[in-house]
């Protein structure tokens, strides 16, 4: 059985895709209880921006600080899934 609490994020995720290029990637030996705990802090603020944005004025705004803050948690969270579904003989870090 593996240790969760003793993984790390192995920084292979890349995201923010323009022109097919990746303009940013997460970071390695990050623990993934940290990084999960992070992607649920910034999925929250996604759903407040998503609630405000239909009594704004600028709704819009919302929309795009929503979607940037849910393409960081997806990021995150794929990261993770990557190093928990490692073989346990062939770990990533």
């Amino acid at each position: 059985m593996t240790d969760y609490l003793h993984l790390k994020t192995p920084g292979l995720t890349h995201f923010s895709f323009q022109a097919n290029q990746a303009l940013f990637r997460t970071n390695r030996g990050v623990p993934v209880i940290a990084a999960l705990s992070h992607a649920s802090h910034l999925l929250h603020i996604s759903k407040l921006l998503t609630a405000d944005s239909t009594v704004s004025r600028d709704p819009d705004l919302h929309a795009y600080a929503s979607q940037y803050l849910q393409e960081l948690s997806k990021a995150l969270i794929d990261d993770v899934v990557k190093v928990m579904d490692a073989p346990p003989d062939k770990p990533l870090m």
